[in-house]
């Protein structure tokens, strides 16, 4: 299989990792808020709100192949801000440490997947001119 053939199928289902738990986000608005505010996480709807629209767009961006590296970097620092709000371990119960633990070490490794991406996609300026062009690179 060739490179661009694993580089477009690594960015689909990175896309839909993102793409599908935003959607779902909406579905189950007041669960997650629920899970934020047991969390003692701060203006909770405001930060649902956030997250939900960059899962979406960013999400939509790597499938789309359209401004792939900005849309990879900025999950890759919505990563890191959900791994401290809602994956802290270190500050969690003794029974629920170990599963938090787990979320917060895959979280690095999607982390990782999307830093890949975006060191191999070329950099582009954002401007609306040539939108609907894909990224040189990211299609087959």
């Amino acid at each position: 299989m060739s490179d661009t053939v694993l580089m477009t199928i690594g960015r689909y289902l990175l896309g839909l990792y993102f793409l599908i738990p935003g959607v779902m986000k909406i579905v189950a608005w007041n669960m997650h808020i629920d899970m934020m505010t047991e969390l003692d996480i701060p203006a909770a709807p405001a930060l649902l709100m956030i997250a939900t629209i960059a899962e979406i767009i960013a999400g939509l961006m790597l499938i789309t192949g359209r401004f792939v590296r900005f849309g990879a970097l900025g999950l890759a620092l919505l990563i890191i801000v959900i791994n401290v709000m809602m994956h802290g371990f270190w500050n969690m119960e003794a029974d629920i440490k170990p599963h938090e633990m787990q979320n917060f070490i895959k979280n690095l490794g999607i982390m990782a997947g999307l830093l890949v991406l975006a060191a191999a996609s070329p950099k582009r300026k954002l401007s609306l001119s040539g939108i609907w062009k894909a990224d040189p690179k990211t299609d087959p």
